[in-house]
């Protein structure tokens, strides 16, 4: 039995009734607590949910109301420009003046302009009321009340309104925990409001912006129609042409095709053709089409309006305007012109000109008012009058030809068979160029590798289901954006060729994990995609993510070696947001990137906030370019001590970026930035410049003489022989002791590329440098590291130090590294020693150095600037 168990076992009935109160009172402080944090909740979750402000004071005050009295509640913020204060939300049981807009100056004596004033919070009860206006001075404006709480709300540390619940009621009072809550709560609005505020300027520059592109598309609109009418015309055109070359002898066919071609173009529905006969002196009509003659005979010239265009030899409009013109003229006999005016005929006509002479006339007209033509119909019968002319004389060429072609037939029957033999031999180049064709097609759409379909086809089929969804929302497609893990490992250890085998494995087995009617697609590298349709719930999306995920972890055999991969999966739904394929391949791109970050190996779905996260990610590596640009890091020296008299072994030369958007930059995140910007060797290389510059100067320095700095290196370094090379020279160049520089190397970046770097490591351990093996444990913890690789320091992992005094099996293992870094000769350090018992529990397992907190104070340094001004102990 325990000593707890014996202490309770002992306890009176009693005593244990008399602790039921305080453990009463403990189950309501941990209630209030639950309940704050799920009202914390609830406000995060209104600056994603909630669409406009009025909303979101509602909401907040139905929040504090879940925890004190909050009949009357209102929210206030000033306004610095005109110096007004807004009261964004106010509700008052007793004061029914609606306050919205009031000057600063009305209410600056006031509660409000007191909070605004100090940015500090105020209680008022019934009890302290006179002494807190003979303290403050502030005036009561509205009806007292018996209790008041009142809170600034904060951006940063400015003040920029206040919250305020009163009471009026003498059975409704505020104790400290409301004014807790209270104040607890506006830490967290002023965000929350600062989001709905940016959501609000959002939507409405949107609505802004779709209203010009509305003007913008009804002005490509009528440009479209434009457009159209003059693809109608030379679609038109092109099928007059047409028509001549495949001229027969059935001419009335012909006329009527082209009657029926001109009709589509303007009004036409009677048309017809008189030519010239071949002495020009009658007109014959090959072709008449009219809703009030059946047909028109041949006649001599005379005062008719064809005559009249034949002699102008222009397209002309006549109608009852201008025929009366034409009669005064003596151009129209003025029977025309009363049969013209008693049918209401519009009338276009256009001469039929082959080699400069007029040959005919072609011509359309309406009767009644419904329709008259205009000058644009009458360019479009010029036009096609030009086009009708040359079929005209194809028709009479044609003629002439047959006599020729007689002659030619003997020839072409000599020639048949050897032409029979030439189109067999072309027969065969047209079937090749085909295959070559079908070839060149299909390679343009699909990726060599792995012959599944390439970018350009996917999205080709992605585009058109994002059109299938605006047309049918009820459709469901989704995208799976497949990243694979360890590729490059693969690459870099195998070799291409047996890359290359690996993605075609893939290949295959992720086709044999999606439905028949999918998508498989590689977009390049290590990247594929699937474009799912026709399911009916995210289950069956998910199902067919996750078979891909369990199929790609099956290990691989790849030059008879055994190797493991994984996949990261981001899906995309579609929605009716969605405008081009790229869009869609974004953001499950972004889910993916947000599956990877994660632990990989899984599946995530896209959600807006992930975008958010991207742009933030991508403002943060812009930031950290400019400071490392700027040089703008703080240098940290921590010292490494002895457990036992505290002597100092050295120092650890670290980064610290604090950014005026994001805060603190934690260590990890730090070099994840880094590494995701390509920067990685140039913030070692200012590490190692700093760290280089200050040992110069520490040799003239009688305090710090003898003391060496330890910087820690990515091996990416050690992978470029020509920066070891520089480090070499640049630490001859500044004239201090090589063995006073320590290079720190993370176990668990050895682990993959330990026979890449294993010669640089000699090389700099032979050139007199100390070497540290940092964070063992963190990876394989291989003993190969300890016996073949010549560190003189080995740092424990911090998560064992940290855990060793509570896990017996992390407390065994630091006691296995400290004998065995004994036997081969090691200087074993603990890392993050944060407290007196893991200080002592180390040094009762042997360990001489450490490393934490508890040792020593660190030194802030400031690479810029001279070091003795710079450096200031924390």
């Amino acid at each position: 039995m325990s000593e707890d168990e014996k202490v309770i076992g002992e306890l009176s009935e009693q005593e244990l009734r008399e602790l039921i109160p305080q453990l009463q009172l403990l189950t309501e402080k941990y209630k209030r607590a639950e309940q704050v944090q799920k009202a914390l909740f609830e406000i995060s979750e209104l600056a994603s949910s909630v669409s406009n402000l009025d909303r979101l004071y509602k909401a907040v005050h139905d929040i504090v109301s879940e925890f004190m009295s909050a009949d009357n509640f209102y929210v206030a913020f000033y306004d610095p420009s005109d110096k007004h204060v807004d009261f964004a939300y106010f509700v008052d049981e007793v004061d029914e003046e609606e306050l919205s807009r009031v000057p600063y100056e009305r209410i600056m004596d006031g509660v409000t302009g007191y909070i605004l004033k100090s940015g500090t919070s105020l209680v008022l009860t019934k009890e302290n009321l006179e002494s807190v206006v003979e303290e403050t001075g502030i005036r009561i404006l509205g009806t007292p009340p018996v209790d008041l709480v009142g809170v600034p709300l904060k951006r940063s540390t400015e003040v920029i309104g206040a919250m305020v619940v009163q009471s009026y009621n003498d059975d409704v009072r505020y104790d400290q925990d409301d004014f807790e809550v209270l104040s607890f709560i506006s830490q967290h609005i002023v965000t929350t409001v600062d989001r709905v505020k940016s959501r609000e300027v959002t939507e409405r520059t949107i609505r802004e912006r779709t209203k010009q592109l509305r003007t913008i598309n009804d002005d490509l609109q009528e440009e479209i129609l434009e457009r159209q009418k003059i693809e109608s015309l030379q679609t038109a055109l092109f099928e007059i042409s047409e028509l001549s070359v495949a001229l027969d002898d059935d001419m009335p066919r012909f006329y009527s095709k082209l009657h029926a071609i001109l009709a589509r173009l303007i009004s036409a529905p009677n048309c017809f053709v008189a030519v010239l006969t071949e002495n020009k002196d009658s007109l014959n009509f090959p072709y008449f089409s009219d809703e009030l003659h059946e047909s028109a005979e041949e006649r001599p010239l005379g005062l008719g309006l064809t005559e009249y265009i034949i002699r102008r030899g222009e397209a002309s409009l006549i109608d009852n305007s201008r025929i009366l013109a034409l009669v005064e003229e003596g151009e129209v006999d003025v029977t025309i012109a009363q049969n013209m005016m008693e049918h209401n005929n519009s009338w276009l006509g256009s001469p039929l000109v082959i080699d400069g002479e007029v040959h005919g006339v072609i011509a359309v007209q309406t009767y009644g008012k419904l329709e008259d033509y205009t000058q644009k119909d009458l360019e479009i019968l010029r036009f096609v009058s030009h086009h009708i002319a040359v079929a005209m004389e194809r028709r009479r060429s044609s003629e002439s030809l047959k006599e020729y072609n007689l002659q030619l037939t003997e020839k072409v029957q000599e020639r048949t068979e050897e032409l029979n033999k030439t189109n067999e031999y072309l027969k065969k180049q047209i079937e090749q160029r085909k295959e070559i064709e079908l070839k060149l097609i299909h390679d343009a759409h699909h990726d060599a590798l792995t012959d599944l379909p390439n970018r350009v086809m996917f999205n080709s089929r992605l585009e058109l289901a994002i059109a299938n969804k605006k047309r049918h929302p009820e459709n469901q497609f989704a995208v799976l954006f497949i990243d694979l893990d360890r590729f490059k490992i693969i690459n870099d250890t195998l070799g291409h060729h047996a890359g290359d085998e690996f993605l075609v494995e893939v290949a295959q087995r992720i086709a044999l994990c999606k439905r028949g009617h999918d998508l498989l697609a590689r977009l390049g590298g290590d990247e594929f995609v699937i474009l799912l349709d026709n399911f009916e719930t995210v289950s069956a999306v998910e199902e067919v993510a996750t078979r891909v995920i369990n199929s790609v972890s099956v290990p691989f055999v790849l030059d008879g070696k055994e190797m493991f991969s994984g996949a990261s999966i981001g899906i995309a739904h579609l929605n009716s947001t969605y405008m081009s394929a790229d869009e869609v391949l974004r953001d499950a791109d972004a889910a993916m990137y947000q599956a990877k970050s994660l632990g990989r190996g899984r599946y995530i779905t896209f959600d807006k906030s992930m975008r958010e996260k991207l742009l933030e990610d991508i403002q943060l590596e812009a930031e950290f370019r400019k400071a490392l640009k700027a040089k703008s890091f703080d240098c940290v020296l921590q010292p490494v001590m002895s457990l036992t008299d505290e002597t100092l072994l050295y120092y650890e030369c670290t980064l610290q970026w604090h950014n005026e958007t994001f805060g603190q930059i934690n260590r990890e995140q730090f070099w994840q930035i880094a590494e995701q910007c390509g920067l990685t060797l140039d913030l070692n290389q200012f590490l190692l410049d700093g760290a280089i510059g200050l040992l110069a100067q520490w040799k003239h320095d009688p305090q710090y003489a003898n003391q060496r700095i330890g910087v820690s290196l990515s091996v990416e370094h050690l992978m470029q022989k020509d920066l070891v090379n520089e480090l070499i020279e640049q630490v001859k160049e500044a004239d201090f002791e090589p063995d006073m520089l320590l290079l720190e190397f993370s176990e668990s970046a050895l682990t993959n590329r330990s026979q890449f770097i294993l010669p640089a490591i000699k090389k700099i351990k032979r050139n007199g440098f100390g070497l540290i093996l940092d964070n063992f444990g963190s990876g394989s913890a291989s003993l190969n590291y300890l016996f073949s690789y010549p560190f003189k320091f080995l740092k424990i992992d911090e998560r064992f130090v940290q855990s060793f005094t509570r896990s017996e099996k992390n407390l065994r293992f630091i006691e296995s590294v400290i004998l065995v870094a004994e036997k081969v000769g090691l200087t074993v350090i603990a890392e993050g020693i944060s407290s007196k018992a893991k200080l002592d529990g180390l040094i009762g397992l042997g360990c001489e150095f450490g490393q934490g907190d508890m040792l020593g104070q660190t030194i802030l340094l400031d690479f810029v600037d001279d070091t003795d001004d710079a450096a200031t102990e924390e």
